[in-house]
């Protein structure tokens, strides 16, 4: 999963033709840790969408931009639209992740 370092490679990951997933997470949250325990497990199944992860904490614009309210949330971009967003209060076990990845 690539770590986005700056607000040009977000916006080119977003932009791409093919679907990309954007796990919005910081350092200190607990249920982030939770995620990082099945997230791999669930790339691994979805090899076809191009996975990053980014900072809330250093992204305020972005997060707000995308009403991130509550972390850690996924949201699904293709061609700079947001198309899909999967709220932190359901992203807390490998089922629901991937039943919402499955049903874009």
């Amino acid at each position: 999963m690539i770590q986005v370092k700056t607000e040009k490679e977000y916006s080119e990951l977003i932009s791409q033709d093919e679907l990309a997933v954007g796990v919005f997470t910081t350092t200190w949250c607990p249920d982030c840790k939770r995620l990082d325990m099945f997230i791999d497990e669930i790339i691994a199944e979805h090899k076809d969408k191009q996975w990053f992860m980014i900072d809330r904490d250093e992204f305020p614009e972005i997060s707000e931009k995308q009403n991130v309210m509550g972390i850690p949330s996924l949201l699904v971009f293709k061609k700079g639209e947001k198309l899909a967003h999967l709220h932190s209060a359901n992203a807390k076990t490998a089922e629901a992740v991937s039943e919402f990845l499955n049903n874009l």
